[in-house]
């Protein structure tokens, strides 16, 4: 079998680094305590006395004005069930509806959220988040389908401080691109396996930033009915974004199926030691000491016949497995910036993709080290074939004549004891 760089050298047909999944969350600054809300009943919505039972009505006006742009758009409104798989269910409504820059669906689900409570002290209610009591309130999800960033999800929260939820997928984002430019291109997944400009391609990857997720973000928000009513937005009470979780991902196309899966077998095989610590801090760059929280371990996850590599570092996990029997997937979840020395403001995108892909790569060099010292049946065949810069010696394998720089594991002590 051929070793881990023989297969990455001389088999992979694309590869790709692009951000997949990003989960971000939409706060407004203005309303993150009670006092703040306070003012905002008093303030803003010109309430002298401000009490839960306006915040009851602001989440009544908001239910019935979503139904509304249902009905009038005849977007279908479903009720999540427990134990539902959200994800299945956007697929069978997008396969139904195929619109384009359009609510698909909206879904209503009942979930937990840190939401505001009033308890009266002196003759006047006061405002406050328990963050260890979180209630039950109902999100409505609004199933998207983008013109730029093709599917994507926006779930409001339907009681105080309202908060949003918005779901995107830079490789989703990438394709729109590549249609805008009448670029041809073969999916995978929500991935590529093939593109007839794979420099451009990456390129497009590289250019997705803060910029065109806020105006995304803008766009919507123009759009659908919110808690917040314009005029309080363009008063200050607007929404800002900050990262939640990110995906960054590598993925190695393979010519033929069966060299994909002998990579992935030999990485399975010879990296059950990855998660240790001395191992770790050579992928993730960071010096790991007796005070770093987090378990260190390498576990192998099997779905019927498809397993995954992970390793764990605080709130990051870093995971392979063979996409659609097609390609390598390398893929850094980081789900909590803070881990890595980053805050949570959307302005961070580039500098945690950047270090997204630095881990993804070290990942990849660590592997290939490792099983560097591994011949495959190719190196071999060099190895004991007759040397032709001896013409005295015919018919015969000679090992004596072997030069240690010729040995793709690097390793002169190796050559010198044969």
């Amino acid at each position: 079998m051929a070793n881990i760089s023989e297969l990455l050298e001389g088999h992979v047909t694309l590869e790709v680094e692009c951000m997949d999944r990003l989960y971000l969350n939409g706060y407004v600054e203005q309303l993150a305590t009670g006092v703040q809300l306070k003012m905002f009943l008093n303030q803003q919505l010109k309430k002298p006395y401000a009490s839960p039972v306006l915040l009851g009505q602001i989440t009544q006006d908001f239910v019935r004005r979503l139904k509304e742009y249902a009905e009038q758009r005849s977007i279908p409104v479903i009720h999540f069930q427990h134990g539902q798989s959200k994800d299945k269910i956007a697929q069978g409504f997008r396969r139904q509806r195929g619109v384009r820059d359009e609510v698909v669906f909206i879904g209503v689900a009942q979930e937990k959220a840190v939401t505001f409570s009033g308890r009266k002290v002196e003759g006047e209610f006061q405002f406050e988040r328990d963050r260890q009591r979180p209630v039950y309130v109902n999100y409505y999800y609004n199933y998207l389908d983008d013109e730029d960033f093709g599917p994507a999800f926006l779930k409001i929260c339907s009681y105080a401080p309202w908060s949003l939820k918005l779901c995107l997928n830079g490789h989703e984002w990438a394709k729109r691109q590549l249609e805008k430019r009448k670029i041809a291109y073969q999916a995978l997944d929500n991935g590529f396996q093939g593109c007839e400009a794979p420099q451009k391609l990456q390129e497009i990857c590289d250019s997705l930033g803060p910029q065109e997720i806020d105006r995304f973000l803008r766009k919507w928000l123009d759009r659908l009915p919110l808690p917040l009513r314009p005029q309080d937005r363009q008063a200050g009470y607007d929404y800002q974004l900050s990262i939640w979780q990110m995906e960054v991902s590598l993925t190695q196309v393979f010519d033929r199926p069966v060299r994909g899966r002998e990579f992935f077998e030999e990485i399975i095989r010879d990296n059950l030691d990855l998660g240790r610590p001395d191992r770790v801090q050579l992928i993730f760059g960071k010096r790991i000491t007796k005070q770093t929280p987090g378990r260190f371990r390498t576990r192998v996850l099997q779905e019927g016949v498809r397993p995954s590599l992970h390793i764990e570092y605080k709130g990051i996990d870093l995971k392979q497995y063979f996409k659609e029997g097609r390609a390598s997937r390398t893929e850094t979840t980081i789900g909590n910036p803070k881990d890595l020395g980053s805050n949570k403001g959307l302005s961070n995108l580039p500098y945690l993709q950047k270090l997204g892909r630095e881990i993804n790569r070290r990942l990849m060099e660590v592997e290939r080290v490792s099983h560097n010292c591994g011949l495959s049946g190719d190196s071999i065949q060099r190895v004991v074939k007759p040397t032709p810069s001896r013409p005295t010696v015919k018919k015969r394998r000679v090992f004596a004549s072997v030069n240690h720089e010729s040995w793709p594991c690097g390793c002169p002590w190796l050559c010198s004891s044969i």
